[in-house]
């Protein structure tokens, strides 16, 4: 029989081997880091001024010292301004008997309004195409059932304007209105993207038919408000060969193409913009994730808009970025959307976020932001599967992410962790074998916030992991280090799982919905506590369930 102090010692080696090790190197800063994470969208404008999209978009202003952008589709649409799914109108243009346009502003602005009143501001998207100014007008309205072919959903709204002149006049009047309305400064301050998903069944049009679409309406910005930044052309994701095409001819085209609107060479581009999605799918029966997919789609437009030389400074919105592409597909319909309510949508989005970040240090690009698509749908379940960031007035774990990069600040600094999947192998293969437990590393002049999380494709249940957290780079001349420590995992910033615990309530109780609204919010693990600072490096314990997310700040 073996000694029991072999055994111990062996033991005790194993723990040692299965412990991931992160280290983070504060004295290596590796570039700003910018709030990428503060910008938003979804389909439905209408649901913005509801009680609970105004509930929702404060929540969204309030995460971030920053602006918090917000993007939404069908502005210029026509109807009464009755939402649904996938689908919304404002009713700005219409024309009397004789064609003469009728601008209305009424609805735009209630929106607009909604942001500011907030403290957000408008990532505005321009479209789409009124009926009065459709080249093929009916149908318009839309159908849109879940599970269904939906053959009648990109049917008016989607085609080319029936007059380019009129529509470039609509576009210079909204912009006269919002500056006339909200001052020159805050319009210039504001985003303005023309259309959305241009290479899919959003233009029923030409490639050549949308960048006439595009020179009219960016020069009517300008002519309004010559500061004003105006980009795009919200392409799907470039991991995709068509639209990678899409998006390399509109860049050729506003670098030396003709322009319809002015006749002169090339057209205003202040930012550049194109989709990345990832792809679930369920195997044997559990959800698995598509990261590497998401990846691939950011990677490969910063390859593209790198090889414009004109272009490769520009700022660059992934103007949707989500592990799937349609927010209004029930999980209840689309069983690989299941991963919407609980931690693995914040993990992804977490691992995602990291990722992001290297590609834009290794492909040189100036990313600025990474929207998710993503917002509220009235008159739904509770936690019905939608791609929400809230659910009847309830944050999902989710939100809890993005308040959570709210409160990081500073420089991005070198991060190393034993159990990180490479960015090589995630791009390939996802995260499919080991888990990836990286950490994302934040400095500030007093303070440095680490970003952690124990992420898989796969929504197994799975052991938790052990983790030495070891930051380094910390003035010796601060014996002593505060630290203050946030969880998203089962049970802590988790609305969904405290719903379940109670019986998953239809109609939850005034004091369920209290408690439901607490759990909803990014909850403390831990209390906060003093450690020694050693030489100018501490060590943290962490055990992180798989798909937990942790925010740990040290401060002094």
């Amino acid at each position: 029989m073996r000694p029991i102090s072999f055994l111990l010692l062996t033991a005790a080696l194993a723990l040692a081997q299965d412990t991931v090790t992160i280290r983070v190197n504060a004295d290596r800063k590796l570039g700003p880091f910018k709030p990428i994470y503060a910008y938003f969208g979804y389909d439905e404008p209408n649901y913005t001024y509801t009680a609970n999209g105004r509930k929702l978009v404060g929540e969204l202003a309030s995460l971030s010292g920053t602006p918090v952008y917000i993007r939404t589709h069908f502005m210029l649409a026509t109807g009464d301004g009755t939402p649904g799914l996938k689908w919304g109108s404002t009713n700005a243009y219409t024309e009397d008997k004789s064609g003469i346009a009728i601008y209305d502003w009424s609805t735009t602005d209630r929106i607009f309004d909604t942001y500011l009143a907030a403290g957000a501001k408008p990532f505005v998207e321009i479209g789409f195409m009124p009926q009065a100014l459709s080249s093929k007008p009916d149908p318009y309205h839309p159908t849109w059932i879940p599970g269904a072919k939906n053959e009648l959903y990109s049917i008016g709204w989607s085609y080319p304007p029936s007059d380019y002149a009129k529509w470039g006049e609509l576009v210079y009047q909204w912009v006269r209105h919002v500056v006339q309305k909200y001052g020159r400064s805050e319009a210039a301050s504001w985003y303005w993207e023309v259309w959305n998903e241009p290479d899919i069944s959003y233009w029923h049009g030409t490639p050549e038919e949308f960048d006439r679409l595009y020179d009219y309406a960016a020069n009517g910005v300008k002519r309004a408000l010559p500061e004003a930044r105006v980009g795009g052309p919200a392409t799907t994701g470039p991991a995709n060969e068509h639209a990678a095409g899409f998006l390399r001819q509109f860049l050729e085209h506003c670098s030396s193409g003709r322009n319809s609107a002015t006749g002169a060479l090339g057209a205003p581009l202040d930012f550049i913009t194109y989709h990345a999605k990832g792809r679930p799918s369920v195997q044997d029966g559990h959800v698995r994730m598509g990261i590497a997919k998401n990846a691939q789609d950011v990677d490969m437009g910063f390859q593209i808009v790198r090889s414009f030389s004109k272009f490769q400074n520009l700022p660059i919105v992934v103007s949707e970025s989500d592990p799937e592409g349609c927010a209004a597909c029930s999980a209840r319909v689309y069983p690989q959307n299941a991963y919407r309510n609980g931690p693995l949508y914040p993990a992804y989005t977490a691992a995602m976020m990291k990722s992001i970040f290297e590609l834009a240090d290794r492909e040189h690009a100036n990313i600025e932001g990474m929207l998710t698509w993503a917002f509220e749908f009235e008159g739904q379940p509770y936690f019905d599967g939608f791609r929400t960031l809230a659910t009847n007035g309830i944050d999902k774990p989710v939100l809890n992410l993005f308040r959570m990069a709210g409160l990081m600040h500073g420089d991005r600094v070198a991060t190393e962790s034993t159990g990180a999947v490479a960015l090589p192998s995630l791009m390939k293969d996802g995260v499919r074998g080991s888990p990836d437990i990286d950490a994302l590393g934040v400095r500030s002049e007093r303070e440095i916030s680490v970003l952690a999380w124990n992420y898989h494709d796969d929504d197994l249940a799975a052991p938790a992991a052990d983790v030495e957290l070891q930051v380094a780079g910390i003035p010796a001349a601060a014996k002593r280090v505060l630290v203050e420590e946030y969880r998203i995992d089962e049970t802590h910033s988790n609305a969904w799982n405290a719903w379940k615990r109670m019986g998953s309530p239809r109609n939850p109780s005034r004091e369920q919905y209290a408690q439901l609204e607490s759990a909803g919010q990014l909850q403390s693990f831990g209390s906060p506590r003093w450690i020694v600072n050693d030489e100018g490096e501490v060590k943290i314990h962490l055990n992180l369930a798989r798909q937990a997310i942790s925010l740990i700040q040290l401060s002094w």
